[in-house]
């Protein structure tokens, strides 16, 4: 996205249509379209070929845009998992790996980047039922490698809002969403990370349409952008209109929630005024009644 963002800009400097730069290439106009988008990895032949119809002669300047190409067309750690992961997944992981600031709304479950392995699994599992141990297990062990990002050295910062109701749902059972609690609250200690809790009267719902995640990055070419995921797809959002109403939301979840500091008395308290459940449904006795 960075390299297609000054591929455009010099494109558009030079007074030339995306017509134009996709004959140069031997392209059409919606290759050009794709590459300025960063939908798409680009040839060194065709880079050289752009460069030289832009002008671009400085020794300097050409070295760098074939190192961005080349760290453009390098396969993320998570590619070993394409032959399950989608397509539109694929791109968000490059992208949360490259923010700078993560913004999360969740009114559902704990966000997946602060999730235990025992938690997201039972999630999983509830997520694809029927499906084998093994590929749950490739999906819960995806996830916990995103998190790798919130220990760098130079980490994004994390911001989460997350619904009440949320907390308040003992998936897998009372141990494993104990630990998730115990999670969250050594987290929320963290100066990179900032977690706040939205009561179920204030009514998140009403004011968000439901889950997103809002990125920002350090790299001055890459836009804000809006990550909406569905069942069977996602979408992103970059226009300044869509931008500016979801940082808008964003920022009145903020005020309506607890502030971040009271967030480890919160979790404190509600980890101690949950009943404990059973983990497993209680089993029938043969011939008598349940218990």
């Amino acid at each position: 996205m960075v390299l297609g963002g000054r591929l455009r800009r010099l494109r558009e400097a030079s007074g030339l249509s995306r017509e134009q730069a996709g004959d140069h290439i031997r392209g059409s106009d919606s290759k050009i379209s794709r590459l300025e988008l960063g939908r798409t990895s680009i040839r060194e032949r065709d880079l050289v070929d752009l460069l030289d119809l832009y002008g671009v002669t400085d020794t300097e300047e050409l070295d760098a845009f074939q190192e961005l190409a080349r760290q453009a067309n390098t396969s993320g750690w998570w590619h070993r998992d394409n032959d399950w992961l989608p397509k539109w997944f694929d791109m968000y992981l490059g992208l949360e790996q490259a923010a700078q600031v993560i913004r999360c709304y969740e009114p559902r479950a704990v966000p997946e980047l602060l999730q235990t392995a025992d938690y997201a699994r039972a999630l999983l599992t509830l997520a694809h039922p029927g499906e084998p141990e093994d590929a749950i297990e490739r999906r819960v062990a995806l996830r916990m490698r995103r998190q790798h990002i919130l220990d760098r050295p130079h980490p994004p910062h994390l911001w989460l809002i997350v619904e009440e109701a949320a907390l308040t749902r003992r998936i897998g059972g009372s141990r494993i969403w104990g630990a998730q609690i115990d999670r969250l609250l050594a987290a929320a200690r963290q100066p990179h990370i900032t977690v706040q809790i939205l009561a179920d009267h204030v009514g998140g719902p009403a004011l968000a349409d439901g889950a997103f995640t809002y990125l920002r990055f350090a790299e001055a070419d890459l836009p804000d952008i809006v990550y909406l995921q569905q069942l069977t797809g996602a979408l992103y959002l970059d226009k300044q209109a869509d931008l500016d109403a979801y940082r808008a939301v964003a920022n009145q979840l903020s005020v309506h929630a607890a502030p971040p500091e009271y967030t480890p008395g919160l979790l404190t308290a509600l980890r101690r005024r949950q009943p404990r459940i059973m983990d497993q449904p209680a089993r029938r006795e043969q011939g008598g009644a349940g218990r």
